[in-house]
């Protein structure tokens, strides 16, 4: 005779995402802190991180054990005898003294994001962003673009998200038969120097608002690139882009409407030859809607964010480039939930 095995329903699943702010405010608090910058140079004490990040006694433990059980760190020893130090990962891509630092986005979301999901219900009975424009008026670009050292921060951030994406898409793509690539709303030029350092015949361009234009140019001085990348201002919604055989667009797209979209796209083909590709860098939802949780809060943080964008499945973009004259599309996946959305002219 079987006997029946009842699962056993637990609430963890809940109390895990229901109180995963603990866990998140404890990343973006050690990031907005320097942590892993400093043990970069090697393991520490709790005594020497103490002293070094100017932190109280009470808590130190907990805070350090608790980056250990969420991975972020690796320990050897307990509490006074305990030394600290990143794990792979972090060391990577939280270090701020690497080129692959993808802490700006986690800096960013610390000081504006945090606050302003704690209004998604508003959002969501409302429609209407959540932000700086709610709070001052002014959209958050208009705040930006007045402030230089602000707009320095949010394009490192905006960067930041996509570092990985722009290191997994200059290698996986296939440039063989390309020689020119426009990144469209390329911000600080970051996905135009990994192509170009991947692929020594590229030559790219970054386009952007006029304001942008200094914070990309000083990237490309520093990184060596002036010969290999150039930098065009202007709208892209206004001007014509620039022409070339691949234009990208890295989190940009999701910010519009299905009609600005694809106003987009059509700019994009019109500046394509034939065969030409258009890449769109997003967090692509899959087409069930059911595995990218990513993605799809990623939607929802369009919705806090902007007036009418949200992100979209692969099947909407091909509906939209087949819309728009593009002869098919393929999704190739990236780096974590992100993929690349291409359209080939």
């Amino acid at each position: 005779m079987e006997t029946i095995v009842e699962k056993q329903v637990t609430p963890s699943h809940i109390m895990q995402v229901g109180m995963g702010f603990w866990a998140s405010k404890t990343l973006l608090t050690a990031v907005k802190l320097g942590l892993f910058t400093e043990l970069a140079f090697g393991g520490r004490t709790a005594a020497s991180i103490k002293a070094k990040l100017e932190l109280h006694g009470r808590g130190l433990y907990d805070f350090l054990d608790s980056l250990v059980a969420l991975g972020f760190l690796k320990r050897d020893g307990l509490k006074e005898s305990a030394i600290y130090s990143n794990a792979e990962d972090v060391d990577k891509f939280l270090d701020r003294n690497k080129p692959s630092y993808m802490g700006g986005v986690l800096e960013m979301s610390d000081r504006r994001l945090y606050a302003f999901w704690n209004d998604l219900e508003e959002g969501l009975k409302t429609g209407l962003p959540q932000n700086e424009e709610k709070h001052h008026g002014k959209s958050i670009f208009e705040e930006l673009y007045a402030d230089p050292e602000k707009l320095k921060g949010f394009t490192k951030a905006m960067s930041g998200i996509q570092i990985g994406n722009f290191m997994a898409f200059a290698n996986k793509f296939d440039f063989s038969e390309y020689q020119t690539l426009c990144d469209v709303g390329g911000a600080g030029a970051d996905l135009s120097a990994h192509v170009v350092m991947n692929n020594p015949q590229m030559h790219c361009t970054s386009f952007d608002l006029p304001p942008v234009q200094p914070v990309a140019k000083a990237n490309i001085e520093e990184l060596g690139l002036s010969d290999k990348i150039s930098t065009v201002a202007g709208d892209f919604f206004k001007d014509s882009l620039p022409q070339a055989d691949v234009i990208t667009m890295g989190n940009v797209m999701h910010d519009w409407s299905v009609a600005d979209k694809k106003v987009l796209m059509k700019k994009a083909y019109d500046a394509l030859p034939e065969g030409g590709s258009l890449v769109v860098i997003e967090s692509i939802i899959d087409d069930e809607r059911r595995q990218n949780v990513f993605g799809l809060l990623m939607s929802l943080n369009m919705l806090i964010e902007t007036k009418e964008g949200f992100d979209f499945t692969g099947q909407d973009f091909d509906s939209w480039a087949k819309d728009t004259g593009f002869k098919e599309t393929y999704v190739m996946p990236l780096a974590g939930p992100s993929s690349a959305a291409v359209a080939i002219k």
